[in-house]
């Protein structure tokens, strides 16, 4: 029994770090939009998409970001159609940040000894460390931004949004930071909670 929660007691603080590592999700949702009336959708693209000399350079990554919502999608029942109730929209934004950290600082513990004539031996005294302020860093740090847009295709009115930012390793997202980023919005869909 007491195995057992050990075990317990470790997958759920591996979980509790685990979910401290995830960036955060945003979702922005027209309230007076009940999305259970919605089961179709098609892509569309937006001016700036048109417009970016970058469009055939990033082929790949709109179709691995079309691909992740396309499956979280069909897990909610949604269909892809020619005549859709919604039209999806998706924006990436890779950009330089600085990222500031701030550490406490500690000095040194140390033992110093003395000479005690009185008893004619040596004796230590332990100084145990001490709090010296904080160690202010910045550095920079490359972020990534996914956003996905639900426009009601009748009214061309936004009814859902959902974004997250996380730090990515290069200029471009990979297949696994597409994947978890798209799966970390769509927790927060409403439909697939249903």
């Amino acid at each position: 029994m007491k195995k057992v929660f050990h075990l317990v007691a470790v997958v759920a603080f591996s979980g509790l770090l685990l979910a401290g590592c995830a960036s955060a999700v945003h979702i922005e949702k027209d309230e007076t939009v009940d999305l259970n009336q919605y089961r179709s959708y098609a892509w569309v693209e937006t001016q700036d998409q048109k417009d970016s000399v970058k469009a055939t350079a990033s082929d790949l990554t709109e179709r691995k970001i079309r691909d992740a919502v396309d499956a979280e999608l069909s897990r909610a029942g949604w269909k892809r159609s020619g005549k859709p109730d919604v039209l999806l929209s998706y924006d990436v934004l890779v950009e330089n940040s600085v990222r500031e950290d701030t550490r406490p600082v500690y000095s040194n513990s140390y033992t110093r000894y003395f000479y005690n004539p009185y008893r004619g031996r040596w004796s230590a005294i332990y100084y145990p460390s001490r709090f010296m302020g904080y160690h202010d860093r910045s550095y920079a740090v490359r972020e990534g931004t996914v956003s996905i847009s639900m426009i009601d295709a009748r009214t061309e009115k936004t009814i859902w949004q959902g974004w997250t930012t996380a730090e990515v390793n290069s200029r471009n997202l990979t297949s696994k930071e597409i994947q978890s980023a798209v799966k970390s919005i769509f927790r927060k869909f409403d439909m697939v909670k249903n």
